[in-house]
């Protein structure tokens, strides 16, 4: 595996050949699968296996070509593979992403088709829910294999992880106003939410009772009214988010938001959020924030808290096991922001380099 340096600048730009692009980030294995029949089409990347079986979600999106697609599927896995690592749990990362076609009738057929797809893999790849997927659709997948996480209580599963990886983001915002004023108090914050969906709902829940003021967007006008209806928010418009006067910026939507264009226009002291991929290009925009003095919270850190519910579905471990491996995000928040001062790098670099040296530690055994 390339240096922490070096993966770090590998996402600069993307690449414009496929061997350039799995190479890039030092993927293992990427299975691309189409089914004629079914129309299902997509991608399955495995960035690393070190430390156990790769495990992300799958995702359905309406790329505009097969190169964006695969993109999102290598930056997606490699994200997974840090996000494990960091939380001090034995998975690989990987992700699935299927090319979203409003032709396609997404039915039980097609979703068993693509269990069998992941069930060629052998158990190298471990599926879930993710954006588009649900846990009923992991319901339908399991019948073809049993490499799949996420699943209903109903059917011996963890449940839904939306409310675990939301704990471990508002964990990772309460660390991040400690590191800004020195104590994790929330009375009186204003934080604006994008997205409100099965993630953000939640962490708005959380947000509330602690005290925060509370400001929320969201292109679904369902999700708006599903969380005004329960907690006591403000809701603006998307066009305001980037510029709106806010101590935290909460993206949990798609990533890519925090990026030349919205950096400028930023008015918070933090961005912490449960979207992946956050930053548009590593380097580049973490430099920016850090430039800017606006704490980072790394996403694949304080987002894994559904990863690690997911893990704990795979080795039978207690809620209360769970709930410390998701405790410790604050934490390791904390100590990441230490590891940036010290060494006058951005979040992201430093938490990059943290969850390579326990992968790096486990290929010498």
């Amino acid at each position: 595996m390339h240096t922490a340096n070096e993966i770090y600048k590998t996402v600069e730009k993307q690449p414009s050949h496929v061997f350039d692009m799995v190479s890039a980030m030092d993927h293992e294995q990427v299975m691309f699968f189409n089914d004629a029949e079914t129309g299902l089409k997509g991608i399955i990347g495995v960035h690393n296996t070190v430390l156990g079986p790769s495990l992300g979600g799958c995702r359905i999106w309406n790329y505009e070509n097969e190169s964006e697609a695969l993109w999102d599927v290598l930056r997606l896995s490699r994200g997974m593979t840090f996000k494990s690592a960091i939380s001090g749990i034995n998975l690989g990362g990987g992700k699935a992403v299927i090319i979203g076609n409003p032709k396609v009738k997404r039915d039980e057929a097609f979703w068993r088709r693509f269990g069998k797809f992941v069930d060629s893999l052998n158990g190298k790849y471990i599926t879930a829910e993710d954006v588009g997927t649900s846990i009923e659709v992991m319901s339908i997948v399991m019948q073809e294999t049993k490499h799949v996480t996420g699943k209903p209580i109903s059917a011996g599963g963890a449940g839904d992880p939306s409310p675990f990886t939301a704990y471990g983001v508002f964990l990772g915002i309460k660390a991040s106003i400690k590191q800004w004023t020195g104590s994790d108090d929330m009375t009186g914050k204003t934080v604006a939410v994008q997205g409100v969906g099965s993630v953000g709902f939640y962490l708005v829940g959380h947000l509330c009772k602690a005290g925060a003021k509370v400001l929320v967007t969201d292109i679904n006008e369902a999700n708006l009214a599903r969380v005004v209806s329960h907690h006591p928010v403000t809701v603006i418009d998307p066009s305001e988010i980037y510029s709106v006067a806010a101590d935290v910026y909460a993206p949990c939507a798609l990533g890519a938001s925090v990026n030349s264009e919205t950096i400028p226009h930023l008015k918070c002291a933090i961005i912490a959020g449960a979207a992946n991929n956050q930053l548009a290009n590593e380097p580049l925009h973490g430099q920016m924030l850090l430039d800017r003095d606006i704490i980072y919270a790394p996403d694949f850190l304080i987002n894994a808290g559904g990863v690690i519910n997911c893990y704990r579905e795979i080795h039978s471990l207690s809620e209360t096991e769970t709930m410390h491996l998701i405790d410790n995000i604050y934490d390791r928040s904390l100590a990441i922001f230490a590891k940036s001062i010290a060494e006058k790098i951005p979040t992201q670099e430093a938490a990059i380099s943290m969850a390579m040296e326990r992968i790096d530690e486990a290929k010498k055994h």
